[in-house]
């Protein structure tokens, strides 16, 4: 099984970090008390600028939950387009190679789903496989990556796409003053990122189309050797969403780095150990940037002091947390302008509500 292209795709609405706080701060005015603490969670996000759905003057015109969802449809299915697009022109391939579609959203409903629309956008092949994937939150990118390997391990000769996207702006709570909502209101984003995966027969012989920024073709595409999920029970309350007519109201607990530390290096540990491999033989991470905290957490609980999480960062400053798509854009990150040696194992890895938390080993 071979990454064999991978792309991003954003709004045109591009923000500074102020730009934002500011915004937020006019809309809630006198009732936000202490506008310092706004100033000072939003500084401490480590974001520098994000990219929005929509022009920020358009969000205090959403009255309800219908028209943020509504809103969610119509952008999330151009992104994700742009998105598939640009990962098939990095492998080198066309629409109609595609034999299945795994679409991963949080941040909004539909019936038919995303997928569905995003065949009759693209004039996919009516025959091919389509998978839904909803409410995993920040874990999804790696969970649809997972499954679009698992597919292809099943079909060799076939190949998969899984596009993640997500419309974090859409959810925030506008009269939601909790710290938690504010939290999330300087870190969450816009964004989509899509990957292909081959099956072996498929990429067989293929020598990496994958092209980066400047057109420079790598040695050859990296290799998924393995996955592993871990679920730890009675901890749903960690991270997730309260639905209700006013739409997303994030659930985030402040034991999640608590969790990550105790949890989350016994759990590396057993499943590089079922490859015969131990961390010092990862020549690379491919971590999910969930904020600083959480970043902070995964360095303490891997040990990992020397910098090898620095595209997470540089992705969380660039963009602010993708939800789902983060840690596939991390990977495109990786692949593009930082690729690792030929031969180097790496791990891909991110967590989200359950909680959970989703692996794959990859030789690049």
């Amino acid at each position: 099984m071979q990454i064999v292209g991978v792309a991003s795709a954003f709004p045109v609405n591009r923000y500074p970090q102020e730009a934002i706080t500011g915004a937020l701060k006019a809309h809630w005015g006198d009732r936000l008390t202490h506008p310092e603490l706004l100033d000072r969670l939003h500084s401490r996000a480590r974001v520098k600028q994000r990219y929005l759905a929509f022009p920020l003057e358009r969000y205090p015109q959403f009255e309800n939950f219908g028209e943020t969802n509504r809103a969610w449809l119509e952008a999330a299915a151009e992104l994700a387009e742009r998105a598939i697009d640009g990962a098939l022109v990095r492998a080198g391939m066309d629409r109609a190679e595609l034999d299945a579609i795994y679409v991963v959203s949080v941040t909004g409903v539909a019936s038919p789903s995303l997928d569905a629309r995003l065949i009759n956008r693209m004039g996919l092949r009516s025959d091919i496989k389509r998978t839904p994937i909803f409410g995993v939150g920040c874990v999804g990118g790696a969970i649809g990556l997972t499954r679009a390997a698992d597919y292809v391990r099943a079909y060799p000769a076939e190949s998969a796409v899984i596009v993640a996207v997500e419309l974090c702006s859409l959810t925030i709570q506008r009269d939601d003053l909790t710290t938690v909502n504010l939290i999330a209101s300087g870190l969450f984003a816009d964004g989509a990122c899509a990957v292909i995966v081959a099956g072996g027969d498929r990429a067989a012989g293929d020598t990496g189309n994958l092209r980066g920024r400047g057109g420079v073709r790598p040695a050859r595409n990296p290799r998924i050797l393995g996955s592993r999920s871990f679920f730890y029970p009675q901890t749903e309350e960690i991270m997730g969403w309260e639905i209700s007519e006013k739409g997303f109201a994030i659930v985030l607990s402040e034991k999640l780095p608590a969790l990550i530390r105790s949890r989350l290096g016994g759990d590396v540990d057993t499943f590089l150990a079922g490859h015969g491999l131990k961390r010092g033989d990862l020549g690379n991470w491919v971590i999910h940037p969930g904020g600083p905290r959480v970043i902070e957490a995964v360095e303490e609980a891997l040990d990992l002091h020397n910098g090898e999480l620095a595209r997470s960062w540089e992705c969380l400053e660039r963009v602010g947390n993708l939800s789902s798509a983060s840690v596939l854009c991390v990977l495109e990150e990786t692949l593009v302008e930082h690729r690792p040696e030929a031969g180097a194992y790496g791990l891909i890895l991110a967590m989200g509500p359950g909680f959970c938390a989703e692996m794959l080993l990859v030789q690049w």
